[in-house]
This record gives structure tokens, sequence and C-alpha cells, in this order.
């Protein structure tokens, strides 16, 4: 039988602190949301100002990056690029950039996704967090 390393608490709290702080350096209001390797919900953050919207927008990237095992901006830029019949992908909402997924030791165990600023800057966020694994 396989095993695979997984998220704890203590591995949101810091990947949480780290989007967190950042997001606060550059004064950008997000959503942040975690989602487990079956990309169900296990942090969602909005921070002070963030829109209503990126409480949905951001677990809904992260779903998809976790499900997919690659970042959401790819299913944006398969889409972008004229393949349009990519949105009827059952299970995959938040196909925009913004979400990354997170991997340990080859091992996709969850992923993060962020709404709120310029895709890029969320991605940006997201790695942040994600980086505080070590």
């Amino acid at each position: 039988m396989l095993t695979k390393p997984c998220l704890t608490l203590d591995d949101l709290k810091r990947i949480a602190a780290a989007a967190e702080a950042e997001a606060l350096a550059h004064q950008w209001a997000v959503t942040i949301a975690i989602v487990d390797d079956g990309g169900h919900l296990l942090w969602l953050q909005r921070l002070d100002g963030a829109a209503p919207a990126s409480a949905h927008i951001a677990p809904a990237k992260a779903h998809t990056a976790a499900l997919g095992r690659r970042e959401s901006k790819v299913y944006e830029e398969m889409i972008n690029q004229g393949r349009t019949s990519f949105l009827s992908a059952p299970q995959l909402q938040g196909m925009l950039e913004g979400a990354v997924p997170i991997m340990v030791q080859g091992q996709c165990v969850g992923a993060v996704g962020v709404s709120g600023v310029k895709s890029s800057e969320d991605a940006q966020i997201a790695r942040a967090g994600i980086a505080a694994l070590g």
C-alpha cells in the first residue's frame, strides 16, 4: 500500500500566515483558501476589505488546482487559446489564475487559491504561502 504526506492544522496555519503576510505587505485585500488533495476546503480566510465574491472564487480556484494537480492558470490559458469546450469539464469551476497545488515528495497534498487582486498577484500570494512549508 502506498503512503503519502498530508496537510496538518499546523501546516495550514503556516501557509495561511505566510500568504496573509504577503498580501498585507502589498496592501491587497484578498481571500485565501486552502484545500486538501481532494479539493475539500480546510481553511478560508477573508481579509478586511476583500470582495464578498472572493470568498467563493478562492476555494473554487484551489479545488481546481488540487484536482488537476496543476496551477489553475493552465486551465485559463487553455480556454483563452480557444479550447472553450473545456468549460464543460466536470468539477472544475475555478479555472482562473490564482491557485497553486501544494506538492510534497512528488505528491499533491492540496492547493492554495487566492482571489481579490490581479490573477498573477493572487498566484504570488499562494506561492508565498506554500513557500512557508519549506
